[in-house]
């Protein structure tokens, strides 16, 4: 078992062992030709009024109620909300993962790179996820075949998804070790994920994520069963991968500090919905959604000494039994009639800044704040 210690250490750079940059190029350069993305389209990744349903013996629960947001090339969303908002089961949505049954996609699009993967065919699906699509997931010892070496594992990814040979793939997996901060990695290859520590087999995860050179990493809580030392860590891992591979990230967690030191931009969820999308400074600074606001009021400071954190009132609906009209009415501070009786759309709030609230509504009647809580 790696020591507490030897997660710290892993933030000092190794000495890198990879790939002859010649054949580090070719494997790139087949794996993103054989796989058609090349900017395409205006987004990566544009996801369209996605539905996914999940039908049980007590009902149907709606884990994501027609969700639509995109991720541009190389950039960074973070997507969050409390938990069992409908967050994961969007990132598995995205990757096509979801279990089916009871799990299913009922409605919607989502488009990578301009190709719609809901009509993509199974074994087509599986060479573009691992490839262009990595996920990091996140129990790093679940998300690790216990039985298998960790550097077998890596070997076997980049196998599958590149034309490089057996010793070439091992030379990658070692410098795939080397990125992500494992120290002595010709000596760790060989171990198995329970030799891990917690930081260590994330680390591996990250590897494995980036194995096939993807254009989109998905990041489902990447950091929640980690200490906060090691968590600091791991972000500034995937941030630098991310950055010189040049690929976008779908980061999903309920931490807004990692949002806010990781994301370009953030979308809200709220019961399988988007409540707020926009820059991620804008809404942390000035949260428009009374959702939003109530997340960012609860976040500690350390400027001034507040008695007690804000909170807000009730609990989350259950999926299956979502109320009519606004999702969050029940607990808005700032609820009126209209909230009630009509879903409101997403609603364009100055530039590349939308909120699904019915106070933002320009052409209908919402009322002044002061009306509304009245």
């Amino acid at each position: 078992m790696v020591s507490a210690g030897e997660d710290v250490s892993a933030a000092e750079a190794p000495t890198i062992v990879e790939l002859s940059p010649e054949d580090a190029e070719r494997a790139r350069t087949e794996t993103k030709a054989s796989s058609g993305i090349g900017r395409k389209a205006e987004h990566l990744l544009d996801v369209r009024g996605l539905s996914t349903h999940f039908f049980t013996p007590d009902g149907t629960v709606q884990a994501v109620d027609d969700v639509s947001f995109t991720v541009g090339y190389g950039e960074t969303l973070g997507l969050v909300g409390e938990s069992g908002c409908g967050k994961s089961v969007t990132a598995l949505s995205v990757a096509r993962l979801v279990p089916d049954p009871p799990g299913k996609i009922v409605a919607g699009s989502i488009l990578f790179d301009g190709i719609d993967i809901l009509k993509l065919s199974g074994d087509d699906m599986r060479k573009l996820r691992g490839k262009e699509i990595g996920f990091i997931f996140q129990d790093p010892l679940t998300s690790l075949n216990p039985l298998l070496r960790v550097g077998d594992q890596l070997v076997e990814t980049i196998l599958t998804h590149t034309s490089l040979t057996p010793k070439q793939a091992r030379e990658r997996a070692l410098a795939l070790l080397t990125e992500v901060g494992i120290p002595a990695p010709e000596s760790r290859i060989d171990g198995y994920p329970h030799e891990f520590s917690g930081g260590m087999r994330q680390r591996v995860v990250i590897a494995l994520a980036l194995c096939g050179e993807p254009s989109l990493v998905i990041a489902d809580e990447p950091t929640t069963a980690l200490d906060v030392s090691v968590q600091a860590q791991i972000i500034a891992v995937l941030k630098r991968l991310t950055r010189e591979h040049g690929a976008a990230v779908m980061l999903i967690t309920h931490d807004m500090g990692v949002i806010a030191e990781t994301a370009d931009r953030v979308a809200v969820m709220y019961a399988g919905r988007i409540a707020e999308i926009g820059k991620v400074g804008e809404v942390v600074r000035n949260p428009l959604h009374p959702y939003a606001k109530g997340l960012m009021a609860a976040i500690p400071t350390l400027e001034g000494r507040v008695a007690r954190l804000a909170q807000i009132p009730g609990a989350m609906p259950r999926l299956s039994a979502i109320p009519k009209g606004c999702a969050f009415n029940p607990r808005c501070p700032d609820v009126f009639g209209r909230c009630r009786s009509e879903r409101p759309a997403p609603l364009a709030v100055g530039a590349d800044r939308l909120a699904a609230c019915w106070l933002y509504d320009r052409e209908g009647a919402a009322p002044s704040r002061s009306e509304a809580v009245s």
